[in-house]
Parts: structure tokens; sequence; C-alpha cells
């Protein structure tokens, strides 16, 4: 039982190391940064706004190990486990909203020769992912309160 809950967590890591990759050798590819150098490729203020958004990401990530890390020890009705789903939620909500942030940057301020449209189109899909992750959360959350209060 606790390979599951193992491989769960080695797949959250996963995910977080291989996000963690693309932000940092994103900026060395993309299109702006053909006539920048190294350091003002990461001081471009769209590319710190996509640090500073990470975070939430990455706190999410960091909830979600904990709470796998409880259901592995059988502490899945705590209110350890109420707390993490609630700032899950919330972390997931923050995190669309700044991903719409960008995608509304992106579509009003974009280079005229640039097209917007893929950025945009992962702008969408994100925010999606974000907003199922939030109301999963919500919903387990509402569940795990109602089951504590008796």
């Amino acid at each position: 039982m606790k390979v599951k809950y193992l491989f769960l967590q080695s797949i959250v890591i996963l995910f977080g190391f291989c996000i963690l990759t693309f932000l940092i050798l994103f900026p060395l590819f993309e299109g702006r940064a053909s006539h920048l150098n190294l350091f003002e490729i990461y001081l471009d203020y769209f590319i710190l706004y996509i640090y500073l958004a990470s975070f939430p990401f990455f706190d999410v990530l960091y909830r979600l190990l904990k709470l796998l890390e409880n259901f592995k020890q059988n502490k899945l009705y705590s209110q350890c486990s109420l707390d993490y789903l609630r700032r899950i939620k919330n972390q997931t909500r923050i995190l669309t909203l700044l991903i719409l942030g960008a995608g509304i940057y992106i579509g009003f301020f974009h280079h005229p020769e640039d097209d917007p449209a893929g950025f945009l189109g992962l702008c969408i899909l994100a925010m999606s992912i974000s907003f199922i992750v939030s109301l999963i959360a919500s919903i387990f959350e509402k569940k795990l309160h109602h089951l504590l209060k008796f």
C-alpha cells in the first residue's frame, strides 16, 4: 500500500522538477531573448512575472506531497489534511488569476510581428487545469470538513 503513495509522491516530485527545468531553460530559447545577454534575459519583467507566479504552483505541489504523506500515515481525517486542501484550493485559484493576467497582458501587448495564439492557448489550458484542481480540492475540503464535524 505504501508503494502506491511513494509512486504518487515521486510523480509529483518529477513533475515539479520538469516544470522547474522548463522555467530555468525557457527564457534562453524564447524569441524575445535572442538579442539579450544572459543577465538581461532573467531580468525581463515578463519572465520575472512568470517566476513570481510559479510560487503558488510549487506551494500546491508541496501541499500535495504533505497530503499524500498524511494519506500514507492514515491521517486523512485530520485538521491538518483539511488545512492542506484549503491551501491547495486557494493557491490554485490564485494561480488561475495569475495565468489569466499573463494571458491578458500578452493578448494586448504582444509584439506586432508575434502571434499570441499559441501562448493564449496554453494559458487557457493551464487555467482550465488549475480551475479543475481548485474545484476538486474544494469538493474534498467540504467532504472532509463535514466528516470532521461529526
